[in-house]
């Protein structure tokens, strides 16, 4: 069994490895991507140094805890995708029939799906959040702890849609609720958790996970504390597990779309 499970992990490493170099093939496209969301990152946090030219905090976050923030939501976002965007498109996988090529391959249906694709301008997300967050100057502790809970935004992120993704199995529809949900949390991410107060924040941390992705990572990366550390770490594997059921209960609805499709 152990065997087994390290030939899927193998497999799945490889099948990324591929996706991304045959995305590098054409470098100037490949560079000209990053650049370019690089520079759309940047330009968006432009609007937070002025507005904290008029005021020290806003939401009770300050200049570089708002850069922090920025910097855990892109590199969260930007590895899933780098990783995992199959993952996002799922719900049009399922809706137009087009799984059967993955169900007859001898790997793992999930893994196989899940790491059948990349997104190569997430690399630029990856790399603008991580710099972002050096020149927030954490320390070593801190910056462990950004990359660590990179890793569990990565993970978040992914399971998300990937529940949303799998509801296609029983609603009709969904690709545009995954998509919104999932960009949702994107914008909600970028802004401090004190701007929003009951209702909104209540949905944000439990219905739209956008608190456990990101805000309190921040928090335990500015002032840490051992419960929330291990309450985000378990809270990452919680939502991976039910999204991995929700996936494979749905499966057994499946219709297949009777497409003649091969994957190279």
């Amino acid at each position: 069994m152990l065997t087994a499970a390290k030939n899927q992990v193998r497999v799945c490493l490889l099948s990324i490895k591929y996706n991304i170099m045959r995305e590098m093939v054409n470098k100037v496209t490949f560079l000209t991507n990053v650049c370019f969301m690089v520079l759309n990152d940047a330009s968006i946090l432009v609007q937070w140094f002025i507005l904290f030219r008029l005021r020290e905090d806003v939401g009770g976050y300050t200049l570089r805890e708002i850069m922090l923030l920025w910097g855990l939501t892109a590199a969260s976002f930007g590895l899933s995708r780098i990783l995992f965007a199959r993952v996002f498109s799922l719900s049009e996988l399922i809706i137009s029939g087009k799984l059967d090529s993955f169900l007859v391959q001898p790997k793992n249906v999930l893994l196989s799906v899940m790491t059948s694709s990349t997104n190569i301008s997430a690399v630029g997300d990856l790399l603008y959040g991580v710099v972002l967050a050096c020149a927030c100057r954490p320390g070593v502790g801190g910056f462990l702890l950004f990359l660590l809970f990179t890793v569990t935004g990565t993970v978040v992120f992914t399971a998300f849609a990937l529940l949303l993704g799998s509801l296609s199995f029983w609603l009709v529809r969904m690709d545009i609720l995954q998509s919104q949900m999932t960009m949702g949390m994107i914008s909600f991410g970028t802004y401090p958790d004190g701007i929003f107060e009951g209702i909104s924040r209540f949905l944000l941390y439990f219905i739209i996970p956008v608190g456990m992705a990101v805000w309190l990572p921040l928090h335990v990366i500015v002032n840490f504390d051992v419960r929330t550390f291990f309450a985000l770490i378990g809270y990452a594997c919680l939502l991976s597990g039910a999204a991995v059921a929700v996936f494979y209960r749905g499966l057994r609805r499946y219709a297949s779309g009777n497409l003649m499709e091969a994957r190279l």
